[in-house]
């Protein structure tokens, strides 16, 4: 009996262990079965644009090369989502130009994208767009499921868009009752129009809408925008690099119509990268050979598309490599209000040239800086031993260029390598902190009119006075960034007239001249110095040049020897008008030396309008007399 239950006990037990055998096989099977597949990542081309994928967060992978200046960025850090997606990636440093994976997260459409060079891409810059996006590592959320295929818009064709738009029929939501206002909208001029369908627009963009305006996905563009290739939109230009620029291109016989096409494209992939517009930088163009001749000046193009076909079309001229007298073809002629100068934009010259110029180029080049003109050199391959004895200038570039310090000159062994100055040309020529010869003698100094308002003068000769003070001050370029005027009126005692900061515009300062009331009294000169130097020339800024020009028409009351030192000491240059009783000896003093060139005498009021000329030539002589380097 005990060996039978011992039996059923061993039966039920190994019953157990095979149900449980069997249970945990099946629970391994289940848990096989119900496993979370695999996340693939979807990859990208570096041409897709955030705005043609519908996805509102995703994870996607670049390929190599996106780098390359064709795939448009708009703005710096959140991105307008007509922008490359990996384009941005690049330039935001969440990727290099080697590619990989990135998380792209949509964001609100923003009142303007400003655009910036990071990362060996220049974004552009944008007015508005109606959705942006931000690149962020593929570092994906707890939680967040991430779509393995991307979900696109529909690629309807532009013609097609524009015909539901020029089809389509609308009664005004205000006409009509329970209209819907985000559907249906009248344009001020009565034209009738409905949204098309599946197009996606907010209330905003139907306010912006314009009579001959097309609807795309991408928002309202003007339809004579749509018979061009691309439907791109247009920036208004960089505002950090706002420059007015020549490019001087070589096309003499020498240089080989392969040679010209590889300098077309050089011109155009600056173009590209430079973000045109009348923001910010607008460019030109100036072969020479023989003779120079301007393709397009600053403002024919006014964006960087328009600028790059313009390009294209350019053929060689031939003829020899007059370089210099090309310069001196665009100081005259090039920078002009009617060829779309900018007094605000500093003027630069990008100058090309292949081997050596068969003319002289350092007089030439003198008188472009001192006009105010950045003058950059790019030589490509140069003179052999045996061809130097043919070079007109040796060293013409260092003759030439701005300051002789590497930063205006670039050198490329081969025409094939040329392509490596694109990113350091566009970099430098948009630091205008570093464009020195912006800076000329006419828009770089705090000048300070120091008066002389004693009984002798009177107040016919004070008027004058004034006069004198106004023919000098309309010589220079007013602004708060170009010359700043001050004026100081002296007997016994000091008055400020107006200091640097009163006035920014040359109208302005040249009424404020004319509103100075005569004062009359003693002739304290050199107290008048002191004063200047506190009320006037401390608040100077620290890179401009202090100027001060005197005018007395007597001996002072006090000494103005120890004034004077101070003034020289401070950097002061002191430009003393002595006038009837003046004392020479004393004008000598005051002046900077060598006095000969700072200190003046006239007989009579009257006569003091003749010096104005030599005033202003000694000015504009000792400021392009400083070393250049």
């Amino acid at each position: 009996m005990r060996t039978v239950v011992l039996t059923m006990k061993a039966s039920v037990i190994e019953m157990f262990l095979v149900l449980l055998v069997t249970g945990v096989h099946s629970n391994k099977e289940t848990a096989k079965k119900i496993k979370r597949p695999k996340f693939t990542v979807p990859q990208i081309n570096c041409d897709v644009k955030a705005g043609k994928i519908i996805n509102p967060e995703f994870i996607v992978k670049c390929p190599a090369g996106c780098q390359d200046p064709k795939y448009h960025v708009y703005g710096t850090d959140v991105y307008a989502s007509y922008s490359s997606v990996c384009g941005a990636a690049v330039h935001s440093g969440v990727l290099d130009n080697s590619g990989g994976k990135i998380l792209v997260r949509k964001v609100a459409g923003q009142s303007g994208y400003k655009g910036s060079y990071s990362n060996g891409v220049q974004s552009l810059s944008l007015p508005r767009w109606r959705e942006s996006f931000i690149v962020l590592e593929s570092k994906p959320k707890k939680g967040v499921t991430y779509p393995s295929a991307l979900t696109y818009s529909s690629s309807k064709s532009p013609a097609a868009q524009a015909d539901l738009w020029s089809t389509a029929t609308y009664t005004s939501s205000q006409n009509r009752p329970g209209a819907d206002p985000g559907i249906q909208r009248q344009d001020p001029s009565g034209a009738a129009f409905q949204k098309p369908v599946g197009a996606d627009v907010s209330l905003g963009e139907m306010d912006s809408w314009k009579p001959g305006s097309v609807l795309l996905d991408e928002g309202l563009v003007p339809k004579e925008e749509l018979s061009t290739q691309s439907l791109e939109p247009v920036s208004l230009g960089d505002p950090n690099c706002k420059i007015d620029l020549s490019f001087l291109i070589d096309g003499s016989t020498s240089i080989g119509k392969r040679r010209f096409r590889i300098q077309k494209q050089l011109l155009a992939d600056v173009a590209q990268a430079l973000d045109i517009g009348p923001a910010g930088p607008l460019m030109g163009v100036v072969q020479y050979g023989d003779n120079p001749a301007t393709h397009f000046n600053l403002k024919t193009h006014t964006n960087s598309r328009d600028l790059k076909t313009a390009i294209e079309k350019i053929t060689q001229r031939g003829g020899l490599s007059n370089v210099g007298r090309a310069i001196s073809f665009v100081t005259k002629n090039f920078f002009s209000k009617a060829n779309g100068n900018r007094s605000g934009a500093p003027n630069v010259v990008v100058v090309l040239v292949d081997g050596w110029p068969t003319d002289k180029v350092e007089e030439a080049s003198r008188l472009a800086r001192e006009s105010g003109i950045n003058i950059f050199f790019i030589t490509i391959e140069g003179a052999a031993e045996n061809e130097k004895q043919y070079v007109v200038e040796p060293n013409f570039a260092n003759k030439a260029v701005c300051r002789t310090n590497g930063f205006y000159s670039l050198h490329v062994q081969s025409w094939f390598g040329l392509h490596k100055t694109l990113q350091p040309l566009v970099k430098r020529v948009c630091d205008t902190d570093r464009l020195a010869c912006s800076k000329t003698c006419l828009n770089s100094a705090d000048i300070g009119f120091v008066i002389d308002g004693s009984s002798s003068v009177g107040t016919g000769n004070f008027r004058t006075v004034l006069q004198f003070v106004t023919n000098l001050t309309k010589e220079f370029e007013i602004s708060d960034t170009d010359t700043r005027i001050g004026a100081v009126q002296y007997t016994y005692e000091q008055r400020l007239e107006f200091g640097f900061d009163k006035y920014s515009s040359k109208p302005d300062i040249l009424n404020a001249i004319k509103r100075v009331g005569y004062w009359s009294g003693g002739t304290s000169t050199g107290a008048a110095i002191n004063f200047a130097l506190e009320q006037l020339f401390k608040k100077s800024k620290p890179n401009k040049r202090k100027l001060m020009i005197l005018i007395t028409d007597g001996r002072s009351y006090d000494d103005v020897r120890i004034p004077a030192m101070a003034a020289h000491l401070k950097g002061v240059i002191t430009y003393a008008i002595g006038v009837a009783w003046a004392a020479q000896e004393e004008l000598e003093v005051i002046a900077t030396h060598p006095a000969r060139d700072h200190s003046f005498f006239v007989d009579e009021f009257d006569n003091l309008y003749q010096y104005v000329p030599r005033i202003i030539q000694n000015i504009c002589t000792e400021f392009n007399s400083q070393p250049r380097n």
